[in-house]
Order: C-alpha cells, then sequence, then structure tokens
C-alpha cells in the first residue's frame, strides 16, 4: 500500500486544481513507470486520474528497450512482424496503465481513470482505416476505461463519428483552430446521434477534445520576434492562452444548446476541453503558465511529470482564469493578425506539423523495434 505523507502535503496547489474541476491526467507512460508502482504513487499522491500517450512517449519508452527485453524476446521467437510487435508492447502498457487506473474510473462513473492510445499516425489522412484500427486497438486493449486517440484532421473527422457511434470512447487530438475544434465537436454530437438511433446506451460513451496550447505560441512568438517591434514582442506569450480561452467559449456555447439538450437529455457526457502540449516551451515563461492561465470547470489539463511536479511545487491555482477572458482572448489575436501574422497560416502548419512529427516518432519506434528483432536473429519483415 502506498503511502500518503509527504508527498500529499506538496500537492497542495494540484489539490486546488482537480478542486476547480480540472482532472489532471499524466502526458507520459512507460513499462518501468507501471512496474516500479510510480503510477499509482502519482494517482495516490499527485491527484492523477488519468494518462494519455502518442507515438513520441512510445517510441522514447520502447525504444529505450528498458522492461521490454522478454516481451521482445518472446516476439522474436514467434516471428511477428514489427507492426505486430509495437502493437502488442504499446497495448500491453496501455492495458497495465487501465488496471492501474481502474479505481479511480469506476468512482467517477467512466469520467476519469482514462488512458488514451493513439491509432497509427500514417493513417491520419485515412477515414476507413482509421475506424478500422479505433476497433482493433479498443479490442486488444480490451478495457473499458480505454480511450482511443484519434487526431483531427479532415479525413478525422468523419472517424470521430463513426468510432463514437459504435460506443468507443474517443480523445480527438492535434486540435489547433477554433473553427476545427467546433468540427469536431459537431462530429461528437453527430456520433452520438448515430449512437442513439443504434440503441446504445449514450452514457457509457466519453471523450476528450485535445486542444494544443504551447505550440501555438511557440510559432506566432517566433513570427514576432521576427518583426520585432515594440507593439509585436509584447503580445509574445499571449496567444495560445488566448485561443484556448476561446475554445472555451466556443464549448459552453455547444454544450448549452438545443442540439446537445436532446442528447444530455438521454444521458450523454459532455466532451470535455483537453489542454495538451502545457509544458512550456520558452524558459522566459513560468513553467506553470499553461496550469495557472487555463483552470475552467470542466476541462482536463494532460502534463508532462516536469510540469505536473512544477505545478505541485509552485503552481498558482487561483481558481477560473478562463471564462472571464473571452474579450481579452479576441483582442489579443486580432492584435496579432493585424501585425500581418495569419492565424489560419499557423494553425494549418501546426496540424501538418503535429501529423508528421508523429509520422517520424512512429518510424523511429519501428525501426528502433526492428533492431532489436532482428538482433535475436528474426527477420522482422
Amino acid at each position: 500500500m502506498i503511502k500518503v505523507t509527504e508527498a500529499t502535503a506538496t500537492a497542495g496547489a494540484l489539490k486546488r486544481l482537480s478542486d476547480e474541476g480540472v482532472s489532471i491526467w499524466l502526458d507520459d507512460l512507460s513499462r518501468k513507470r507501471i512496474e516500479s508502482g510510480n503510477l499509482a504513487e502519482l494517482v495516490a499522491t499527485k491527484h492523477v486520474v488519468g494518462v494519455t500517450t502518442n507515438p513520441s512517449i512510445f517510441q522514447a519508452a520502447i525504444g529505450s528497450g528498458a522492461g521490454y527485453e522478454e516481451q521482445l524476446s518472446d516476439l522474436a521467437a514467434r516471428g511477428v512482424t514489427v507492426d505486430e510487435a509495437v502493437r502488442m508492447m504499446t497495448t500491453a502498457d496501455v492495458r497495465a496503465a487501465a488496471d492501474v487506473l481502474r479505481p479511480v474510473y469506476d468512482a467517477t462513473g467512466g469520467r476519469d481513470g482514462r488512458v488514451s492510445i493513439e491509432v497509427d499516425p500514417r493513417l491520419a489522412h485515412n477515414t476507413r482505416a482509421t475506424v478500422a484500427e479505433a476497433k482493433q486497438l479498443a479490442w486488444l486493449v480490451d478495457r473499458p476505461n480505454v480511450m482511443i486517440k484519434i487526431p483531427a484532421t479532415k479525413a478525422g473527422l468523419p472517424a470521430i463519428t463513426e468510432v463514437i457511434a459504435l460506443g468507443i470512447s474517443v480523445n480527438v487530438t492535434l486540435i489547433f483552430s477554433l473553427e476545427r475544434y467546433r468540427e469536431v465537436m459537431d462530429a461528437y454530437l453527430a456520433g452520438l446521434e448515430k449512437a442513439a438511433r443504434r440503441g446504445l446506451d449514450l452514457a457509457t460513451i466519453h471523450s476528450v477534445a485535445s486542444f494544443f496550447v504551447s505550440r501555438v505560441d511557440s510559432e506566432i512568438d517566433k513570427r514576432l520576434t521576427v518583426l520585432g517591434t515594440e507593439q509585436a514582442l509584447a503580445l509574445k506569450g499571449r496567444a495560445a492562452l488566448a485561443n484556448a480561452r476561446l475554445a472555451y467559449q466556443a464549448y459552453e456555447e455547444v454544450f448549452s444548446g438545443e442540439r446537445w439538450n436532446s442528447l444530455g437529455d438521454a444521458r450523454a457526457n459532455r466532451q470535455r476541453p483537453l489542454w495538451a502540449s502545457t509544458g512550456v516551451k520558452d524558459p522566459a515563461y513560468k513553467d506553470t503558465l499553461y496550469v495557472d492561465d487555463l483552470v475552467a470547470p470542466g476541462t482536463v489539463n494532460t502534463m508532462p511529470e516536469a510540469t505536473l511536479n512544477a505545478t505541485a511545487d509552485h503552481g498558482g491555482i487561483t481558481g477560473d482564469t478562463v471564462t472571464g477572458g473571452y474579450a481579452q482572448a479576441r483582442a489579443d489575436l486580432a492584435a496579432v493578425e493585424a501585425l500581418g501574422i495569419s492565424y489560419d497560416e499557423v494553425v494549418r502548419q501546426l496540424e501538418d506539423e503535429g501529423v508528421a512529427k508523429f509520422e517520424v516518432a512512429w518510424q523511429d519506434l519501428l525501426d528502433a523495434v526492428t533492431k532489436s528483432l532482428n538482433s535475436k536473429g528474426v527477420d522482422a519483415e
């Protein structure tokens, strides 16, 4: 049994964040973290109630080899393909993490206690393959608290609808723009409506929409620095928060409208906004910026461990820092646009880069596993 002592006292800011209605999810997973008891300890002492993964996280975990040697040896002996080997390892980790978080899932009625796993990023622009992959992942993990991550590409939108309509919970990822976010919410509602027509229990279907934060500042700040004027430099570090706050405003609008009300009456769950990419990229900014300044009820903040620890140590949680800032958020984005920096161009670039980065990470993972399988005397074709 884990003792909740000194670590609990240091997590005061995390408790305040949780009390404000923000679910704290860890943006990391590895077999070592699970088997060492570290994940269970974070649940017990740091208010962690969910886990997200992505191709980059698995590439770092499995690429290191730590904890995977025996399974790799068994997979090699069976002569499996590298794609099958990767899926066996990643789903095993997600299944084990889901078991650690199952008590949270039960206690929250399925709202939290979730572990997310992403479809193969190479399928991001293929609707039919994404749906098939989502079904396969849900079957492989075989835990009610799994969430399947689907990127919010144009091809991903109809896939989201179909997967939700099958009763599979979805974490929609790589959302950067307000327009695309509204399309994601629409896809979710369409999926619920389709699920209802199929006679499924809507209360069992959950979803989050992962709205990326720090990457927006990284790209826009870079362009503001190039301009170099006093006016431009004064806007640095403001676009990402503005974008996220306006996303929350859109969430409030959609999930209080007529279309939602009929679904809510059928016990459907709101698709919660999830703040992703919350690790600060610019060392000039406070390392808890995208936690302290994005506190709003009914949201999720998925944090890398460094951000989680920083928030526990010196986070400044002062209540809701989102809903009163919509006018300023619109003004900040308008000021950036007025300087000739195209919002539409930036968010389109970030989506393309996000998909490409995950594809590279996935290929790096496949290459590392291929090397491991071959080193054990098996040709991993």
